[in-house]
């Protein structure tokens, strides 16, 4: 299985600065989008802290060879333990800091499997065989309260208070992180992306630009755009992942001919 990667982040249309960050690498199969929180710039920073430290664990555990390289499932919670961690000994340090964290979506392609770790509310999206399919779960009172039965969809499309996480990376020394493997098949394309690209498009929205087909770069502009024109109340972050089948050998191929 080989992967293309895309991303675009965009203040959007009524902040002041961009508290997302997004980094990917290709060769590594690592994606980390992160969304920030607190007074001043200091969401900004534990959004940075979080997809830095997590892109370049994971960096190192892919080039790592392969009796060395721990498991996925560790590894991946291994580097968002230690975000947490760097960014609540931040802000315990900084008085600039002080009550920053960060929600945090990171995906590891290795080979036919995706390895996903998050925490918060940015979401990752499936679209396979024309079906958009979050695999994610919201950590969130919306989403509780959605689980309890407390709410309707209906009502929760309208909540105010959508945006409350129930956990973030740098609010206290530890953090539950929900890990999970997912199987790739060729011609997925998967969405990575923050609530100020879900809170102004619905599901049925985003389906049917993915039904339209694009580039990767023209379809994350094309979702960033959309968000906007809606009123792009907080900052949108995306990053799109399409699996191809790989390529058998040159030779191979002429043997077959």
């Amino acid at each position: 299985m080989r992967y293309e990667f895309d991303g675009l982040t965009d203040v959007g249309r009524v902040r002041a600065n961009n508290e997302d960050s997004i980094r990917y690498d290709g060769a590594a199969g690592v994606a980390v989008l992160a969304d920030g929180m607190g007074g001043y710039n200091a969401g900004e920073v534990a959004a940075d802290m979080a997809t830095s430290i997590i892109l370049a664990d994971l960096q190192q555990c892919a080039r790592s060879p392969g009796e060395a390289a721990p498991p996925a499932r560790e590894a991946l919670q291994n580097a968002i333990a230690r975000a947490n961690l760097e960014i609540f000994q931040s802000a315990e340090r900084e008085v600039a800091h002080a009550g920053m964290g960060t929600t945090v979506i990171a995906a590891w392609f290795r080979g036919p499997k995706l390895w996903l770790g998050h925490v918060g509310d940015s979401r990752c999206y499936r679209w396979r065989r024309h079906q958009l399919v979050q695999i994610t779960r919201d950590h969130s009172l919306l989403q509780e309260q959605l689980d309890a039965g407390l709410i309707s969809p209906e009502e929760a499309a309208v909540a105010d208070y959508r945006n409350l996480v129930t956990r973030a990376l740098g609010v206290g020394p530890e953090v539950e992180i929900d890990i999970a493997e997912h199987p790739v098949e060729a011609g997925d394309l998967y969405l990575l992306c923050s609530d100020g690209l879900t809170d102004m498009l619905t599901d049925m929205e985003i389906a049917q630009m993915f039904r339209a087909g694009a580039e990767l770069s023209h379809l994350a502009h094309k979702l960033v755009a959309a968000a906007n024109a809606r009123g792009g109340r907080d900052n949108i972050s995306v990053m799109l992942v399409r699996a191809r089948a790989e390529r058998p050998p040159q030779g191979l191929v002429a043997h077959l001919r």
